[in-house]
């Protein structure tokens, strides 16, 4: 080898063996931001956090509780108490308390006092604008962050599920999230159609509460319509249909009383949303090029998010469309899994990274 071209390889093993050397004063983690939960991966530990993306603050504005805490007093508080959601439609809402929650969750996840975020992967909804993204990447590097990179939901997702994003084949994901439905068709590490609906679980909870009020002139909160949903939700038909009985206010005399809704009741309640997700998917197919659009037949829809949980969700797309629907293995976790494959291989991700 030439002497000049030794003596480079030689400071570059020094160099990368120093990096190695202090990499333990480090905590590298990935972020998925979401809505409803936030996610965080650590570089050579995997998942050490999933929690509710909300916050407990006091009347002086300081933060009581994060996380499962606060979303224990949810709804239940009293005036010297407020829960803050910092996140609305997949973007944030409350700048400082967002902040606030990501400092607060990074250092639930940090085992050693001493450690600092040197590198953190935070995905962001494909349809976001550059000043939600600035608003984003600030909030991150004022929790600590020294290196800030920005990923999109529907390729983060891609690359958790196992997807090989460089590849010249079209894949189609549909992530559906607490704030927002993320559509998107993939090639060559790069959305080659993208479409962000501001629709999500958060919606479909909104549905269920209207429909308890107009219907049953019962007054229900936001953890028993997730729970409606998430128990007899469906997009389709049952094989058999199911009922749940609720607890509320009873809105014409103001005391408290139980009813009972069928899941037939509930796809009524979440029927518009669903529609209108059904909907974008096939208008994205419309807007997919052809040879890509070969490689979806082939490949079929990929669904991820904890709306892919939705029963017979998949179903109805399949029906719709007439192509393969899958749901991710884990669907809740494959975007911070993905996000977490960027942050252990940032060279080989870097061309989806902003």
């Amino acid at each position: 080898m030439h002497p000049t071209a030794q003596s480079k390889a030689d400071a570059a093993r020094r160099n990368n063996k120093s990096k190695g050397l202090f990499d333990w004063l480090y905590t590298d983690i990935a972020i998925d931001l979401g809505t409803a939960n936030t996610l965080i991966y650590a570089r050579g530990q995997g998942i050490v956090l999933n929690e509710p993306s909300i916050v407990a603050l006091n009347n002086a504005n300081e933060v009581v509780a994060i996380g499962h805490e606060a979303r224990l007093m949810h709804e239940k508080t009293h005036r010297g108490i407020r829960t803050v959601r910092p996140l609305r439609d997949g973007v944030i809402a409350d700048f400082e308390v967002a902040e606030q929650m990501i400092r607060g969750m990074i250092k639930k996840v940090k085992v050693k006092w001493y450690s600092t975020t040197r590198k953190m992967v935070v995905c962001v909804p494909s349809g976001i604008t550059e000043v939600e993204k600035r608003a984003v990447r600030d909030s991150a590097e004022h929790a600590g962050a020294k290196e800030v990179y920005l990923v999109d939901e529907p390729m983060a997702a891609a690359i958790g599920i196992g997807l090989d994003v460089h590849e010249p084949v079209g894949n189609m994901i549909v992530d559906i999230g607490g704030g927002t439905t993320e559509i998107a068709v993939i090639a060559l590490s790069g959305i080659v159609y993208a479409q962000s609906v501001r629709l999500g679980g958060d919606e479909l909870n909104e549905d269920i509460i209207n429909y308890f009020r107009r219907s049953h002139n019962l007054l229900i909160g936001e953890r028993t319509a997730e729970q409606v949903k998430c128990l007899i939700g469906s997009a389709a038909p049952l094989d058999e249909e199911i009922e749940l009985t609720t607890k509320g206010r009873d809105l014409i005399n103001g005391v408290p009383r139980t009813r009972t809704i069928t899941s037939k009741e509930a796809r009524e309640a979440l029927s518009e949303s669903v529609n209108t997700i059904v909907e974008s998917v096939t208008k994205s197919l419309e807007q997919t090029p052809p040879e890509l659009s070969a490689d979806i037949l082939d490949r079929g829809i990929m669904l991820t998010g904890g709306g892919a949980l939705l029963k017979n969700l998949d179903k109805l797309i399949m029906e719709t469309t007439d192509l393969p629907v899958h749901i991710a293995e884990d669907p809740l976790t494959a975007v911070v899994r993905g996000t977490g494959k960027i942050l252990e291989n940032l060279d080989y991700y870097k061309s989806v990274l902003s």
